[in-house]
This record gives C-alpha cells, sequence and structure tokens, in this order.
C-alpha cells in the first residue's frame, strides 16, 4: 500500500516546517475552514491510488489544516470533516454523507477554503481540479433529470405503485444512457486533460463494454498510458473480453457453507445464474426476493443458482444469517476475501449485486438480469411461450 503520513504542524513553527515538507512532497493541501456552525475536530481524506484505496485523516487547528502526500498520477479525493462532542457529550461523527467534497488533486500546492459548510469549497493550484469542475459543470442538466426521475420513483415507491416504478425506472435508463454518451463524447474532445484518464475510467463503469472502451483508450497520450488507474482500465478490460457474453464461463472452486468444494463445472448440464452478493450489500439484499421467486419456479426444469458472497472473514456468521434470513438455499461458496474473492477478480467484478447466466454447455449467455427482466429471460430460455 503507498505509504501515507499526515502532518499536523503547531502553528507557532509551521512556516519553517511547510518549507521542509514541501521539499520531499508531492503534492500539499492547505485546507482553511470559516463559517462552519462547529469547527470540525479531524478531516479526512479517502482515495485511490495506484491500486490501493487511502484513507487518512488530519487534525483542525484554529481553522486550518495541512496534508501532504505522494501520487502515481492525478487523483479524486472525497473529503469530509468529523466534529467534536457537543454539550451533551453525543458525537456528530463523520459528515460524509451529507456534507462532503471533492477535490481532483495533482501534484502542487494546492490551497482550500470552505465558507458556511464543508461542500461549499474553493481551490486553487491544481488544474486537475479546474478541469474536473468543467466535466461536471457539462453534465448538470442531465444530473438534474436523474435526480428528478429518482425523486418520482420513491415517491412511487412510498405509494406501492409499481406500474409508476416501472416507468420511471425505464425513463431512468434512458438518461443514464444519454449521461454515458455525453461522458464519450466529453472525454473525445478532452483527451489531453489533466484528468483524461479519469473521464476514460469514469466512462467505462463498472460494467465494461471492450468495444466501446478500447477505442477511448486509444486516444489517450503516450504519458497516460502508464498510469496505474489505465493500466488497471486496460487489464479489466481483458477480462470483460473474457467473460463476456458468447464466451465459454471460466471454471471455478470455492468452499460451500460446510467447507465443502464446489466447481461450476459441477452444473454442466443445467442453466445456472451465478450470483455476485455480501451480507453487507443492501441492493443485494434487496434483490434476494426476486432470486427466491425466479428459483422456485424454475428450480425443477433446469435453473441451479450458484451464491458468491463477498463478505469477509470476520463476517461469516452474518453470510450464514442473510443465506437464512433471505431464504437464500441454493449453492452458496465464497473464500471470505472481501473484494479480494478469487471468483470475483477472475471474473471482474467491482461492483455488486452482478450476475451472470450460464447455458447447459457452459457458455455466457446473459449478465445482470434483475427482476422481471431475469424472470422474462428464463421463461424464455426454459418453457417459452408461458408467462410467470
Amino acid at each position: 500500500m503507498t505509504c501515507m503520513k499526515a502532518f499536523f504542524l503547531v502553528m507557532a513553527v509551521f512556516p519553517l516546517f511547510l518549507s521542509a515538507q514541501e521539499r520531499t512532497r508531492d503534492f500539499q493541501i492547505f485546507g482553511t475552514v470559516k463559517s462552519l456552525s462547529q469547527e470540525p475536530e479531524w478531516v479526512h481524506f479517502s482515495y485511490r491510488d495506484n491500486g490501493q484505496r487511502i484513507h487518512d485523516s488530519v487534525p483542525v487547528n484554529k481553522g486550518h489544516y495541512f496534508y501532504a502526500g505522494t501520487l502515481h498520477e492525478p487523483v479524486l479525493f472525497s473529503v469530509y470533516p468529523s466534529f467534536k462532542p457537543d454539550a451533551t457529550g453525543k458525537k456528530p461523527g463523520l459528515q460524509y454523507a451529507r456534507d462532503y467534497a471533492s477535490l481532483f488533486i495533482d501534484k502542487g500546492r494546492v490551497r482550500v477554503q470552505s465558507v458556511d459548510s464543508f461542500s461549499n469549497i474553493s481551490v486553487k493550484g491544481s488544474a486537475a481540479h479546474a478541469a474536473y469542475q468543467k466535466f461536471k459543470e457539462s453534465l448538470q442538466a442531465i444530473a438534474d433529470k436523474q435526480q428528478a426521475l429518482i425523486s418520482q420513483w420513491y415517491d412511487y415507491n412510498a405509494q406501492k405503485d409499481e406500474e409508476g416504478k416501472k416507468r420511471i425506472s425505464a425513463a431512468l435508463d434512458q438518461v443514464n444512457t444519454e449521461e454515458k454518451d455525453a461522458k464519450g463524447a466529453y472525454f473525445k474532445k478532452n483527451t489531453n486533460s489533466p484528468i483524461a484518464a479519469y473521464l476514460v475510467k469514469d466512462y467505462a463503469g463498472w460494467d465494461i463494454n471492450p468495444e466501446s472502451v478500447e477505442p477511448l483508450i486509444s486516444l489517450l497520450p503516450v504519458k497516460y498510458q502508464s498510469y496505474p488507474s489505465v493500466l488497471a482500465l486496460k487489464e479489466a478490460v481483458d477480462i470483460a473480453k473474457k467473460t463476456g457474453i458468447g464466451r465459454m464461463a471460466m471454471d471455478f472452486t470455492q468452499n460451500d457453507t460446510l467447507g465443502k468444494p464446489v466447481s461450476l463445472s459441477s452444473f454442466r448440464g443445467s442453466y445456472v445464474l451465478v450470483d455476485f452478493w455480501a451480507s453487507w450489500c443492501g441492493p443485494c439484499r434487496a434483490e434476494s426476493p426476486n432470486l427466491v421467486k425466479a428459483y422456485s419456479v424454475f428450480r425443477n426444469k433446469g435453473l441451479n443458482i450458484l451464491g458468491v458472497s463477498l463478505d469477509r472473514q470476520d463476517q461469516k456468521e452474518r453470510w450464514l444469517k442473510a443465506i437464512r434470513d433471505d431464504h437464500l438455499f441454493w449453492t452458496q461458496v465464497s473464500d471470505l476475501q472481501y473484494w479480494d474473492n478469487a471468483v470475483a477478480v477472475m471474473y471482474g467484478i467491482k461492483a455488486i449485486p452482478q450476475n451472470i447466466l450460464i447455458d447447459p454447455q457452459g457458455k455466457i449467455i446473459a449478465r445482470n438480469l434483475r427482476g422481471e427482466d431475469l424472470e422474462e429471460k428464463l421463461s424464455a430460455l426454459i418453457d417459452p411461450g408461458k408467462t410467470y
């Protein structure tokens, strides 16, 4: 893991200490907070560099904080405050969900100021951040449409209006496609941007289409081709090619809940849905009823489900409890290695829930089927002409 050391500087020797640190650090963030209802006790940083997720924090003193480190490429930071206990002893804790800022940091000195709220932030000294702001502004109209549709979806959900939710979901799919097209077009006009590598990765998303992503990677300047994020994206594209629709599924073996090895190839001869999930994943748990319904309908007609959990070693009991609570009574396996689950790595799984539908011959025929789409696909394959 990249080593990051945060420096809090006693204000009396602040200038002298900084001059020494600036000679040895690739970036320095000088932060100021003003007019907040409460001064943060700490400022926290979360970002990914050189393939590693880094979490770090520095204390705030008289409205100032300082953070320095080394980066391998321009990187997007999430920055958020935490606070001292109030008069009653209650500690507000991290304010990430309600009040956070995004900073795009490259090498050099960056000055950051938050006024009135932590998220109301101004940034000086980062060309990467200026480029990021322009990118976000170009998508603002689409983001507004997405937010309006999401709000409508929640309204329909509160009313238990399934048809309304279905209409909104379809409309949201269209807007999401519009967003993806806009991101691709923006990148093509800004291939020399300091955040060009980020733009390609953001366009690619977690469900990578090699046919659309690979040509964009080739447009990146030579100096960006060796960035860790670009090398990782190239590797992800290679995995996507190997695990795309029409390819033979790669075999794997993991232990089930009783410690017995189970191989994907043991399901050859039937349809098998490989479901990537975890007990801690809310959207995964929300999808459980749809899987249970599909399994009850098609289990005696040639369908098996193979659950692959991304739980951790210390979460085994939670994994087993989630299986019981959600009635996921099909084969479940895991190596309990979280995102480093060997099967997840093999299939390039970067987000969950995800699933892969494999035919009786071992060929991948669909990916990421949800709700009614899953039932419709299974019905067409296993019991054509019948409505469920």
